[in-house]
């Protein structure tokens, strides 16, 4: 897998097809893999926060979600073949489970949430195992999820929890869990659930998904992509400043 490291944060240039085969056969192989994606908001995060950098590096497999940093990156001369949405990969994971007989938990939301999430992915995939579901909230005792878990014999496992909260719940557990692939699925549940809509196909081309959560959401996330996205912007734009004419050519 190509690496590169960008403003601090090592991550994999691969494509969509890449992935799910680097997934497939670790799976198939019963190697365990801590998986996450990284959008415009977590690299600004993990900037500033040791733990949240420490839980995001310590994963087998990073993939660039966002068009910002995919167009970030390449505005700074890096090779990055596409982007890999954390939600399209969820569902891609989700019909490989179906064919090879993977087992599956599905882990966060709200108990509505969580329900509604379950009933919808079994009636998509109605050969798909699903081995157990349980919501995001149980904080005061990780131990007792962690153990359901394992118990469950799952081997794919999905966590709809908000960032940081997810990669260091997962980076804290890892093998603990019992699973062969572990991945942080942000707000997908929601999605799934019907409880937000996702972006046109126009704007997610466009890397304007953000926008369309802030329309959707606007008390809740104008503040924070209004901050990640300045910033990241002004990281961008000092970066580039910083490279030498002749660098930027030999990049070309």
């Amino acid at each position: 897998m190509k690496k590169i490291t960008f403003l601090g944060c090592t991550m994999h240039a691969v494509t969509m097809a890449d992935t799910l085969t680097i997934i497939k056969q670790r799976i198939q192989q019963k190697t365990f893999t801590q998986h996450v994606v990284v959008n415009v908001a977590k690299l600004i995060n993990v900037q500033k926060d040791d733990r949240l950098k420490q839980s995001v590096e310590s994963c087998d497999l990073i993939n660039i979600d966002g068009m910002g940093v995919v167009w970030g990156a390449r505005f700074l001369g890096y090779d990055i073949p596409e982007r890999v949405a954390g939600v399209d990969l969820f569902y891609h994971l989700l019909k490989m489970a179906e064919q090879e007989n993977f087992s599956v938990f599905l882990l966060g939301g709200t108990q509505e949430v969580i329900k509604k999430t379950t009933e919808t992915v079994k009636k998509k995939h109605p050969s798909l195992n699903v081995v157990g579901s349980h919501h995001g909230y149980f904080w005061d005792d990780e131990a007792s999820i962690v153990e359901k878990i394992k118990a469950s014999g799952a081997q794919l496992l999905f966590v709809a929890i908000t960032s940081p909260k997810k990669e260091n719940f997962i980076d804290q557990w890892q093998e603990a869990l019992g699973v062969d692939f572990v991945m942080g699925v942000g707000g997908t549940f929601d999605v799934v659930a019907g409880k937000v809509s996702r972006a046109p196909l126009w704007m997610q081309q466009w890397g304007l998904e953000w926008l369309y959560r802030v329309l959707q959401e606007p008390g809740r996330m104008w503040k924070r992509y209004l901050v990640t996205n300045t910033l990241f912007a002004t990281l961008i734009v000092t970066e580039r400043l910083r490279q030498r004419p002749w660098k930027t050519r030999c990049r070309r």
